[in-house]
């Protein structure tokens, strides 16, 4: 088969074949589907839109981005492993479907229609990784290159937006009669950035607006612009370029993935392009192709598969690693990493804390951040076909999100280690690292067999209408013997700190609630 054919080609065979006994969950619509089907039901010989998502997912890595990477593993049985150079470097085999991160992340951005930041050398493969999202959503090749958006150091906010128009401008009895002509990308559900950070501040401003809030302003004119997946590129990551990427952009960013290099093994797949005259972007079947329609269903499954509570407990006690700083006030509300951020200090850490998570990061994590964590934790899991988020999911998803959203503190002694050095540039594994640390250290806790809080907090959620006094004396004494007992241990850390506020929290609830109950009688 030439290879222009071949590259164009969708494999019949399922992505993620399942045993015959794996059946999908009931449906209430069977009950209104006779012998012979339901006919306004949709054509069964389509794909259901996770296996067409995977099917797109390997159409990319076998025929249009050479990236023979797997560096998303996953294990059903223990894998072979290897200890590889001077440093034992580990190498395992996955045994179960394994993904590379590179093409699987900008997928799954197209799925929950989030902000994607491509970072890697030029001539890696970014803006094309991003024209095939693109292609993939529907659009044609000629509508994705007008609609690219070139960032250079002349860039003015109409370049970006739009202009005025000047008939309308010189009629104009307000700023309500001014006409403005829309640039074509504003409406586009996929929106591409080259080179961000080579666009000036001022700019840098206006595209914060259309990214964050999903509306462009001039001239008091606003546009409403539909939720899109975003795909940034830059040729590196530590906010460089021609101009410094403002903080409030780079913080709006959900994920960043590195382009990895290429494997010169497979040169002879680029010589075979270049006689065949082949570019991936021409080639993309129409098979894999995504509605709008059916980009705004995968987005409604993703959102709703289901992060199991034990899971959930565990991303708790990760999140709650950072933010809390000791040094930082005197007030318990107070002592976090911001309140010495906004006010221009700076942090230490000593040596015996240096195994600490919260004692290697400059920060913690926002709100923005932990959502993210979750979307793209429940779109991985969607896209494995998983009836719930895993461990594994969690575990694989949250160096690409947290990657621009933890700042590492340099000048902590765990990065002096030498065998800890190479940390301070592979953001991925050092994320990894701190995750696998603290459900280490939830795991010695014993959290899942015993969390008082979490116990206490799940009672509360159960409501206060009709609880006596009597009971409510109980609650408020089982809380001060809980904070008793971290009295006694005489050492606060993040996940322990959390748990104090939640602790008074509930105490104020409760004690105000009290009082209520005391007034009617």
């Amino acid at each position: 088969m030439p290879k222009k054919d071949r590259s164009a080609q969708v494999s019949q065979a399922p992505t993620r074949p399942r045993a015959a006994s794996e059946r999908r969950g009931f449906d209430v619509a069977d009950l209104y589907s006779g012998p012979l089907g339901d006919a306004t039901a949709p054509d069964a010989s389509k794909l259901a839109l996770d296996e067409k998502l995977r099917q797109g997912y390997f159409w990319i890595v076998n025929h249009a981005i050479i990236s023979p990477f797997y560096d998303l593993e996953f294990e059903d049985t223990p894998p072979s492993t290897f200890a590889l150079g001077e440093h034992g470097t580990q190498l395992k085999l996955p045994t179960a479907q394994s993904y590379s991160s590179y093409v699987l992340l900008p997928l799954l951005n197209l799925a929950v229609r989030r902000r994607c930041l491509l970072v890697g050398g030029p001539g890696r493969g970014k803006t094309v990784i991003a024209t095939l999202m693109g292609l993939l959503a529907g659009y044609t090749q000629r509508e994705i290159r007008q609609g690219i958006q070139h960032g250079q150091p002349q860039m003015t906010i109409a370049d970006l937006l739009g202009n005025p128009l000047p008939s309308s401008l010189i009629n104009a009895q307000s700023m309500d009669d001014v006409k403005i002509a829309w640039r074509k990308w504003l409406p586009m559900r996929v929106k591409i950035v080259d080179e961000y950070n080579r666009i000036p501040t001022r700019t840098q401003s206006a595209l914060l607006t259309v990214m964050a809030d999903d509306y462009a302003e001039m001239y008091d004119q606003v546009f409403e612009c539909p939720p899109a997946a975003w795909y940034l590129t830059a040729n590196d990551d530590a906010g460089g370029g021609t101009y410094q990427v403002i903080e409030a952009l780079r913080d709006r960013i959900d994920v960043v993935v590195k382009a990895l290099h290429f494997n010169t093994r497979f040169l002879s797949e680029l010589l075979e392009r270049i006689e065949a005259g082949v570019k991936p972007e021409e080639l993309v079947p129409p098979e894999i192709i995504f509605t709008p329609d059916e980009l705004d269903q995968v987005e409604r499954a993703v959102r709703a598969v289901p992060v199991p509570t034990p899971l959930l407990r565990r991303i708790e006690h990760f999140a709650a690693e950072f933010e809390f700083y000791e040094a930082g006030a005197r007030q318990l509300e107070y002592m976090t990493k911001d309140t010495v951020k906004l006010a221009g200090g700076t942090f230490t850490s000593n040596e015996g804390e240096q195994e600490l998570p919260g004692a290697q990061t400059k920060n913690g994590l926002s709100v923005r951040a932990l959502m993210t964590c979750l979307v793209f934790s429940k779109a991985l899991a969607w896209f494995r076909g998983n009836a719930e988020v895993t461990f594994e999911d969690v575990r694989q998803i949250l160096p690409f999100v947290l990657h621009d959203k933890l700042v590492q503190l340099r000048e902590s002694p765990f990065f002096e280690v030498p065998e800890n050095a190479a940390y301070r540039h592979d953001l991925v594994s050092w994320i990894r690292t701190l995750f696998d640390r603290s459900c280490a250290e939830y795991d010695r806790l014993g959290r899942d067999a015993e969390d008082v809080v979490a116990a206490e907090l799940a009672l509360f959620d159960q409501g206060l209408e009709g609880l006596e006094e009597r009971e409510i004396d109980e609650r408020l004494a089982r809380i001060e013997r809980r904070l008793r007992e971290i009295e006694k241990g005489g050492k606060l850390y993040g996940p322990l700190y959390d748990d104090v506020l939640a602790l008074k929290y509930l105490s104020q609830r409760y004690t105000n609630y009290r009082a209520w109950l005391r007034c009617r009688t």
